[in-house]
């Protein structure tokens, strides 16, 4: 009997604490430049371990056209490779593009693609491309995973130069964090090269085929954290230099010289940031070239991304501003308008304008000005001599008559000053965190960065998922707090935020024993909490408990879900 089962991506975005125990064989999967698979690496090149021999089975004969489980019409074959073929494909039902992985049911690998495809399902982690359906059937084994049209591959990025230092630095840090995630659930990828890494429109980077890829190669390791970290240093070396860090030529960039080891990215090329240098260096060490002036090697992504954590912020580069054309005067404006022009070369004299005011009109409007200056300033004499006597006449009434010198500083405005933040940390009541890793993006100063919450399948209140999602922030001191501006990157309706005094970044107290500052809803990218009473405090908690709904973009599926893109606390 055939056997079904199907993974939507949503399903663990509410699956609790539990670990993934599914090792899929610790696989990974390969890519291609504008979502097109391609076979252009070797393991040789990756240094990911061995591969499996594909066996007996032959590719299933497929065509444009076909349907699996008659709602994914095949439309291009992308890879056909090792007894397996992978697809573009069309989901019928959802109407939107996939991609699909096929080979045989009695294929040697087919039992470790569908473990490794159902295990990388139910991380549901949104910075990999997700597995939306794992299926056995008709003496077939498919794996439908998202497709994404608007993201670039990292080979296709690098094909016209390396990358700037900051988008070296936001890719390491994602690509090394969302690894980090995988492995804390037993899953691994062995194939992480460029043709597996994916930018977006909106500047996030995307993970494709965890665990699956390698699967399909019949690739494992012995030691799967050290492989995947030397791969992040493989691509971040990448970005740097546009030279893959190994003799060979792989991923459309020449290897490195021949019989001179493994040199730092910034002997390679001028001019590169030496933090990131080093950073490649220590995740590469694990190969065993390193240079004395090094630190100590990154063996796992979880070393990595406290690596990362420890550099300095790289900002993004300063907008550039092209200046306005100086401005030209017409033929009209310079008064020669109806004049013919000059020969060209012929030097045109220059006309001496008249004195002003010199005709009789000029000299009427020069008496009437006098007339009027003289008129104006017997009125104000005259009005000036009134005041002063009725200034006289009241003096005993104003002596009767008391003031309050302070009513009128008791009404100026107390000027509102904007509160620095000085350090954060997620707060999670309970169940899982969102994205601890990111808090920080809330107050870099850069709008395109972000906070985000998981995608939940019910909203727009997030309960009884959760009873809400937030970040404490430590101002420094006890500071008076009277509002917080918010930037929100989805609109709907609708959002809900409340603020809390609390004791610490880690609280000794839930929600209940926090005093609450204030609380407001938004339908669209923005929010303000005021207070109606300023609440002195250190801590803040900003507590998230209802969101709107978003559609699918570069970063997750559709669903329930919110981001915060800038906080600013005033008082």
């Amino acid at each position: 009997m055939a056997e079904r089962s199907t993974a939507a991506v949503d399903v663990a975005d509410n699956s609790g604490d539990e670990p993934l125990t599914a090792q899929a064989d610790q696989s990974t999967a390969d890519g291609v430049a504008k979502n097109r698979e391609r076979d252009t690496d070797s393991d040789e090149a990756q240094g990911s371990g061995g591969a499996e021999s594909p066996g007996k089975a032959s590719a299933p004969e497929l065509h444009s056209g076909h349907k699996l489980a008659r709602r994914y019409r095949l439309e291009d074959c992308v890879t056909r490779l090792d007894g397996f073929s992978s697809w573009r494909a069309v989901d019928e039902k959802l109407r939107r593009a996939v991609g699909v992985h096929v080979l045989p049911a009695d294929h040697t690998r087919a039992r470790s693609v569908l473990a490794a495809a159902r295990s990388s399902a139910l991380l549901g982690d949104p910075r990999f491309v997700q597995v939306l359906d794992a299926v056995e059937e008709n003496d077939l084994v498919y794996v439908v995973h998202e497709w994404l049209p608007d993201a670039t591959e990292l080979t296709t990025l690098l094909a016209s130069g390396p990358l700037e230092p900051h988008d070296a630095y936001q890719m390491a840090s994602q690509i090394a964090s969302a690894m980090a995630a995988a492995h804390r659930e037993g899953l691994a990828h062995l194939r992480l090269n460029p043709n597996a890494v994916l930018r977006t429109s909106t500047g996030q980077w995307r993970i494709r085929g965890l665990a699956v890829n390698a699967a399909l190669r019949g690739v494992s390791s012995d030691t799967p954290q050290r492989t995947d970290t030397e791969a992040i240093g493989a691509l971040l070396y990448a970005a740097l230099t546009q030279r893959w860090p190994y003799e060979n030529d792989a991923y459309g960039l020449s290897g490195l010289p021949k019989d001179i080891g493994l040199i730092a990215p910034d002997q390679v090329r001028a001019g590169i940031h030496r933090g990131l240098s080093e950073l490649a260096m220590r995740a590469l060490v694990n190969d065993g070239a390193t240079a004395s002036r090094h630190e100590s090697a990154c063996a796992t992504p979880e070393e990595l991304v406290k690596a990362i954590g420890e550099m300095p912020r790289i900002r993004p580069p300063e907008p550039t501003f092209t200046a306005p054309p100086e401005y030209q005067r017409t033929t009209y404006q310079q008064g020669s308008y109806g004049r013919p022009a000059a020969h060209p070369g012929a030097t045109q004299p220059v006309r001496t304008p008249p004195p002003p005011l010199q005709s009789r009109t000029g000299k009427a409007l020069k008496w009437a000005v006098s007339a009027l200056l003289i008129a104006a300033l017997g009125l104000g004499s005259w009005q000036l001599a009134d005041a002063l006597m009725d200034q006289g006449n009241s003096d005993d009434t104003n002596q009767t008559q008391t003031t309050d010198g302070d009513d009128n500083n008791s009404a100026a405005p107390r000027p509102v000053q904007q509160l620095s933040i000085q350090g954060s940390q997620e707060y999670v009541a309970s169940g899982s965190a969102q994205a601890p890793e990111d808090v920080g993006n809330t107050y870099d100063g850069d709008s395109s960065t972000y906070w985000r919450t998981k995608k939940y399948a019910e909203g727009p209140t997030l309960a009884p998922y959760k009873p809400g999602v937030g970040i404490i922030y430590d101002l420094g001191s006890a500071r008076e707090v009277s509002a917080a501006s918010i930037g929100l990157r989805y609109a709907g309706d609708h959002t809900t935020v409340k603020l809390y005094a609390t004791d610490s970044l880690t609280p000794s107290t839930g929600i209940g024993g926090m005093k609450e500052i204030g609380t407001a809803d938004a339908s669209g990218t923005s929010l303000t909490v005021k207070t109606s009473k300023t609440v002195k405090t250190q801590y803040v908690l900003l507590w998230i408990t209802a969101v709107p709904y978003a559609p699918t973009d570069g970063f997750s599926g559709s669903g329930y879900k919110q981001a915060i893109t800038d906080v600013k606390f005033t008082g």
